[in-house]
């Protein structure tokens, strides 16, 4: 917060520590926005508990009323490249990936190696598939999930590949044949490798799709045979 000092004697900020009422009585009393001073008194207030639910400001239990100081975690975050650091574990969260996202592509990925992190994930995927389906190891990329993902011929049993849900329509079971080869192709292959995200965000993004793309061969996986 700005005006935050150890040596501070306002009314505000006391001896390192804020008070949550003077702050907002504050504004109540010398709006800066007279007009709009309601909305912006909740706008902050939302601030406010988002910092507090985040565990940057705690309230002291010692000190009467409703005072607060900064956590260790906001201190370390005083600096840009720490808040970066701090940040990048928001935009994956490692809870909602895929087992093997979480092991083998989000240390990469925290540590700001967004190509290698992206390339990993749908290695991932290929490797996923070759074992799902048996397939030997010469067949790759996007010839790999063409043969996985084979559309049924309705004209010859058996015809489906080894990954293809042959309860979905034909246009759809092409759809996801599409979806594998397009995916491998875009991201995996290292022809396309211009096409890897470098943004935090957008990494972020591309990573959480592999892992759905990976949840999906999990539910498409044959059934194991003694």
């Amino acid at each position: 917060m700005n005006g935050y000092d150890s040596n501070s004697g306002s009314a505000i900020v006391q001896h390192g520590q804020i008070s949550q009422h003077n702050f907002f009585n504050g504004l109540n009393h010398h709006p800066e926005y007279p007009n709009r001073q309601t909305e912006v008194n909740r706008v902050l207030m939302e601030a406010w508990s988002w910092l507090q639910g985040g565990g940057f400001l705690v309230r002291d239990a010692h000190q009467p009323g409703d005072w607060f100081f900064l956590s260790r975690r906001a201190r370390h975050l005083r600096q840009r490249d720490a808040f970066a650091s701090y940040r990048k574990p928001n935009l994956l969260p490692r809870g909602y990936l895929h087992e093997l996202i979480a092991a083998k592509v989000y240390p990469a990925f925290l540590r700001g190696e967004y190509d290698t992190a992206v390339f990993q994930a749908f290695r991932e995927i290929e490797i996923a598939a070759r074992q799902a389906g048996k397939f030997d190891a010469d067949l790759v990329g996007k010839d790999l999930m063409k043969e996985a993902f084979r559309p049924a011929n309705p004209n010859k049993p058996g015809s489906a590949g080894l990954l293809t849900d042959i309860t979905l329509p034909i246009p759809e079971q092409e759809g996801m044949m599409f979806l594998f080869m397009g995916a491998i192709g875009l991201y995996k292959n290292p022809q396309s490798h211009r096409n890897v995200p470098t943004q935090s965000i957008d990494a972020a993004e591309v990573i959480v799709f592999a892992s759905h793309l990976l949840r999906m061969l999990d539910r498409l996986r044959p059934p194991a045979t003694e």
